[in-house]
């Protein structure tokens, strides 16, 4: 009959309706938030690649460190220099 096959059709338009939102939603709370960590990672590895190399091609050691001392910097943290080590958060010496 007329009825049963609008019942059908209603029903299909809520079972996509339904699958649609169900898998909106995964995408919001899952996957996405996890692909924008994935990204921003490889940015910070590529990033710092880039660092050491640039680092790597200095010409001497005064260069090196000061290049180190201003990454330490703003980065946050307090550069030593008797240890040419960049100290940060609860590790960084206070008076």
């Amino acid at each position: 009959m007329i009825t049963d096959k609008i019942s059908m059709a209603i029903g299909a338009a809520g079972g996509l309706a339904l699958g649609f939102a169900v898998f909106t939603t995964i995408n919001a709370v899952w996957w996405l938030p996890d692909a924008k960590e994935e990204a921003r990672a490889v940015e910070r590895a590529t990033m710092q690649a880039a660092t050491d190399k640039a680092v790597g091609e200095l010409s001497n050691e005064a260069d090196k460190a000061r290049f180190n001392r201003r990454m330490c910097r703003e980065r946050g943290g307090v550069y030593l220099n008797s240890t040419g080590r960049c100290l940060k958060g609860a590790t960084v010496p206070h008076g």
